[in-house]
């Protein structure tokens, strides 16, 4: 059998570089900081990630009740196109869920294996194949960088009681390398899906919400989005979110789908459904 092209190059650049600082920046606040000794941290830390991995075999429970599975028998279309897209991008077992909802969305969870991949059931109603293969590959590459569970970690020690300024450095780094995150799910997502155009629909989409629903929705949401960057404290707003502004993710992703790394990372994945 064939060896799988399996690889992470598509993280994003400073996304490492960023974790590094934060965990930094919580070390040395666990250091200099009296009213968080190390034990207690220690504690803390460990307290969170047991709190997460509850809650996350708590909310698989919850989807089992209340969602539907995607499989070959439930929903033939999507489940072949997630298993294309985890072929693609090596994640090891996935199952994914379609849950009702209002809005347009889709998130992974999990600790341990299996991860989970929830979409909104919106998603599938408003969006083509080829943007839902975005979004899968956009939650799977949070998968296969390991996201996941460095966001338990990493949050819980961003989380460590101290005084307010050294919390609120960390808060700041811990979103700083939230964002990062994002961009290198991005990528993973336009790996998947192969199409620039329909990668930049997507995120247009879930920005406006199930209210597009012509090609006119769609021009007039871009222009929207178009003119985030147009205002002197956008940037500041940007800092205090988990995601960045989706007209940085769209610029983003066109000077990506420009380079030759993509070229040669999407000619790899696709070797793997030949596997």
């Amino acid at each position: 059998m064939p060896r799988r092209f399996d690889t992470t190059a598509y993280r994003y650049p400073n996304e490492q570089l960023i974790l590094g600082v934060t965990l930094a920046l919580v070390f040395l606040v666990i250091v200099l900081t009296a009213t968080a000794t190390l034990c207690l941290s220690g504690v803390f830390i460990l307290g969170m990630v047991a709190l997460s991995f509850w809650f996350s075999r708590s909310h698989h429970q919850e989807l089992i009740r209340g969602a539907q599975r995607v499989t070959r028998a439930t929903a033939p279309d999507l489940a072949s196109v997630a298993e294309e897209c985890v072929t693609m991008i090596q994640t090891g077992p996935v199952e994914v869920f379609v849950a009702p909802s209002k809005v347009l969305n889709a998130y992974t969870f999990g600790l341990s294996s299996p991860n989970v991949v929830v979409i909104h059931s919106p998603v599938l109603r408003v969006m083509d194949a080829d943007e839902v293969r975005f979004i899968l590959g956009h939650e799977l590459g949070h998968v296969r960088l390991g996201h996941t569970w460095l966001n338990s970690l990493v949050g819980g020690m961003a989380g460590i009681p101290s005084p307010f300024v050294a919390s609120a450095i960390l808060q700041f780094a811990f979103l700083w390398w939230n964002r990062a995150c994002e961009y290198s799910a991005d990528r993973a997502g336009l790996l998947a899906c192969g199409d620039l155009n329909k990668a930049v629909s997507a995120l247009v989409k879930l920005e406006a919400g199930p209210r597009v629903r012509s090609r006119a929705d769609l021009e007039q949401a871009m222009r929207r989005i178009d003119a985030e960057d147009d205002h002197a404290l956008s940037g500041l707003a940007e800092s205090l979110g988990t995601h960045p502004m989706t007209i940085n993710r769209i610029e983003a992703l066109h000077r990506y789908a420009q380079s030759p790394a993509y070229q040669r990372l999407r000619a790899g994945m696709l070797g793997n459904l030949d596997g």
